[in-house]
């Protein structure tokens, strides 16, 4: 008997603030059988919310048009700002293999979903991760350099135009950014007791793989008004060859040379467990920990 597949899925739209269209939009996902809806963090200051599906791969696919397609209905780039990074309403569509199913067999689903995206809603779309038609698209930063509205002034360009659809962004939905990878994200955001942005700015740029930090890291030094102090922001993609524990540490290390201290950390949306495993082995210096010993675990088989 064939084992069911299982696709991890972190779709990303831009809107973090009004609370009716974050639920509307999510709203698109919550009942579809075969997709469990993980969670949704929406972050003002970034005016963008993460949403983290799992689900067997049709499903998925279904899931991820449905979402989008709200957020092109209800998201007007026009109007929009905030300081992540974006070109669409409807920003990513990442893909990832979860259980049972193959890179491969996730790329060929990407190529679906990009393909229907299009089709649906005529939204142009590039492709990253392994779908990339070249080395450059495999980065979100050259994807997005000129955000929204340096991309629309550009992307009739070979250089930049979109891989499906017109050389030209959607007047009000922009464009989507479909892929698929062998690891997703996580979102780990470090708090520093000083209220001067500059000194964020400074360690994050130290952390960051193209300034020379970790080549699995990107950073941003910000101020989230909600709170005290300031954040390295910071997406992680590869807590196994950079676990978290090491750039908190870093973080930590950094912020001392300007007499600041670390108040805190956090984990935005879900994690693997064995990225807090390596953490947890690392500071109490555990010895040959084994998954099995969680007794949680075996609950999930």
């Amino acid at each position: 008997m064939n084992e069911k597949q299982y696709v991890l899925a972190v779709p990303n739209f831009s809107e973090g603030r009004r609370k009716e269209v974050i639920e509307t939009v999510v709203d698109a996902v919550r009942n579809i059988e075969g997709v469990r809806l993980v969670s949704y963090e929406p972050e003002h200051d970034f005016n963008r919310t993460v949403v983290t599906l799992i689900g067997e791969p049709q499903p998925i696919k279904e899931a991820l048009l449905a979402l989008a397609g709200k957020s092109y209905e209800l998201i007007n780039m026009e109007d929009h700002q905030g300081t992540h990074p974006r070109i669409g309403a409807q920003d990513t569509l990442p893909i990832f293999p979860f259980k049972n199913i193959t890179l491969d067999e996730c790329k060929v689903l990407a190529e679906e979903i990009g393909v229907e995206v299009f089709k649906r809603y005529e939204v142009p779309v590039f492709f990253s991760g392994v779908n990339a038609r070249n080395e450059d698209r495999k980065a979100l930063s050259f994807i997005r350099k000129g955000q929204y509205e340096g991309l629309k002034l550009v992307a009739h360009t070979d250089e930049r135009k979109p891989d499906i659809g017109p050389a030209a962004l959607h007047p009000t939905a922009g464009a989507t950014i479909v892929s698929a990878d062998l690891e997703g994200l996580t979102a780990y955001n470090v708090f520093l007791s000083t209220e001067n942005v500059e000194i964020a700015k400074a360690i994050a740029k130290g952390v960051r793989g193209p300034s020379g930090g970790f080549s699995t890291i990107r950073a941003v030094g910000i101020k989230f008004p909600e709170r005290e102090g300031t954040v390295v922001s910071m997406n992680m993609f590869d807590c196994g060859a950079t676990p978290l524990y090491r750039a908190y540490n870093f973080v930590k290390d950094e912020a001392a040379r300007y007499g600041v201290i670390v108040t805190g950390s956090e984990i935005v949306g879900p994690v693997k467990l064995d990225y807090l495993l390596n953490s947890l082995e690392y500071y109490l210096g555990l010895e040959n920990l084994r998954k099995d010993q969680i007794l949680e675990t075996h609950l999930m088989k």
